[in-house]
């Protein structure tokens, strides 16, 4: 089972309405509020019937639905044109506060996108993109060494000292391979893949697939060098990373010597994971048909449980008693399995080579390699940490491999397999809603958010410079706090 968690979006959207409306774009014509009233009946049915977070929204977010949706409505019926009704829509997403409730308006007058010629120019066509890439934060302190080495444009790295240790700091910007357009190119060349050529979908799953076993490679090299250094503690800072795939589950367990147990997973109801269940349970099937022995044994357990899930999916629960503040009578959302797949956790070595060992547990879609790094880990988040490496320091946290330093953050589950996205009739805006909930070790919502062992007070107007000095300020508690753990 493929779970792909979204970059967390943020709040991004006065970009997008800057680029493409201005408050002056409809006067030709007198501006009617009845259409976008009706783009807001339907995005209250997917709340109603799509949203993962509902019952977060209402009893931890407190949210009072109905008079948001009320307040939204009276906005687009003072509008005088569509710029302002779409800032009413905007108004609900920035009230909701979850980062993975995202209105994505069509873009209208901007450039066609230029052939592809040269590699540039295909990876740009791909999505590839070095600017979703956080900056270093830790990498602003004072004392900080960089490390030199290969790798250290993908994964910047250094060495700062504290009294007697040697603290090892590295930085992932990104979760995902489309952050590093470097890489794509490589993989153009490696896979000998045309630039001047059209590239589908199979072409573009070769690119990321290389792009992902190479991101890998050098992030062991990386923590390796590391080591070399003589670093007694590792930081792996995430502060601002937004996200990306489930490549961070696999990340997780190669800077820990500890066997993770991933998360509890649950899912939304209906049409979208009951074909995800269908076409696993198929897969399962077929793989135990050229199995044998417990291979086989497992497969077709599996197979049954993820039959059971199916069933779930196709039963609806009524979400209406939600919108008034009251659970209903039946579980929102079906039990589903882990962030990390089928499997919770598992030996690496017990599965590679299995055709199917990606589909039990998705970290063996990638080479890597378990406790890369063996010695105390602090993660440093921020406010913008979200998505898949909120569930990166969230899955550390719980099985007390790691200290987490910074300040609240994360966005929980995304989307997955392509999400269920909803192009609103009027607007033809697409409204991406998360389709699934992962469940921290105290079984809350990891949208509530990762909060942090050792608090930094970092502010929103901090510079680069003052927020080193803010997480060095912190890191001494950090080191004898996660000195203390492994005692």
């Amino acid at each position: 089972m493929r779970q792909i968690s979204a970059l967390l979006v943020g709040v991004v959207f006065v970009g997008l309405l800057a680029a493409n409306t201005s408050p002056g774009s409809d006067d030709a014509k007198p501006f009617d509020a009845k259409p976008w009233i009706a783009d807001l009946d339907q995005v209250r049915e997917v709340f109603l019937t799509k949203y993962a977070n509902l019952e977060w929204a209402v009893f931890q977010r407190e949210a009072d639905l109905p008079q948001l949706f009320a307040d939204t409505e009276a906005r687009i019926k003072r509008a005088t044109n569509d710029w302002e009704a779409r800032s009413a829509f905007e108004r609900l997403a920035r009230k909701l506060g979850d980062g993975h409730v995202v209105f994505d308006w069509p873009r209208s007058g901007g450039p066609a996108m230029a052939a592809a010629n040269t590699p540039q120019e295909q990876c740009t066509a791909l999505g590839y993109d070095a600017r979703i890439r956080a900056v270093p934060l830790a990498a602003n302190a004072v004392g900080y060494q960089a490390l030199s080495t290969p790798q250290s444009a993908e994964f910047p790295a250094g060495v700062i000292s504290l009294s007697s240790r040697r603290i090892g700091v590295l930085q992932i910007g990104v979760f995902t391979p489309q952050g590093f357009p470097a890489l794509c190119q490589s993989a153009l060349r490696e896979l000998a893949i045309a630039a001047d050529k059209p590239c589908d979908d199979a072409c573009s799953d070769r690119i990321e697939a290389w792009a992902s076993d190479q991101l890998t490679y050098d992030l062991a090299a990386q923590l390796r060098a590391l080591k070399d250094t003589g670093a007694a503690v590792l930081v792996v800072d995430v502060a601002g990373n937004g996200g990306g795939s489930e490549w961070a589950e696999a990340v997780a367990r190669m800077v820990t010597a500890i066997r993770l147990r991933s998360e509890d997973l649950e899912f939304v109801r209906g049409e979208h994971w009951t074909k995800s269940f269908a076409d696993d349970e198929a897969s399962l099937r077929r793989f135990a048909d050229q199995a044998d022995g417990p291979d086989r044994a497992l497969l077709l357990k599996l197979a049954d449980e993820v039959e059971g899930r199916r069933k779930v999916a196709l039963t609806p629960c009524d979400s209406a008693p939600l919108w008034q503040g009251v659970h209903p009578a039946c579980s929102w959302l079906g039990q589903g399995f882990y962030g990390s797949g089928l499997l919770a956790s598992s030996d690496p070595s017990q599965l590679r080579g299995k055709p199917w060992a990606s589909l039990l547990f998705t970290p063996m879609e990638f080479p890597y390699e378990e406790g890369v790094w063996r010695g105390p880990l602090i993660v440093l988040v921020d406010r913008n940490t979200g998505s898949a490496a909120s569930e990166f320091a969230a899955v550390l946290q719980d099985n007390h491999a790691a200290i987490i330093m910074g300040e609240p953050a994360g966005a929980g589950c995304g989307h997955t397999n392509g999400g269920t996205p909803t192009t609103l009739a009027n607007s033809k805006a697409k409204l991406e809603v998360p389709d699934c909930a992962r469940l921290r070790a105290d079984g809350s919502n990891e949208v509530m958010g990762i909060l942090p062992d050792v608090s930094v007070a970092f502010s929103g107007v901090d510079g680069a410079h003052l927020r080193g000095v803010r997480f060095m300020t912190k890191l001494p508690e950090a080191v004898e706090r996660v000195a203390g753990m492994r005692k």
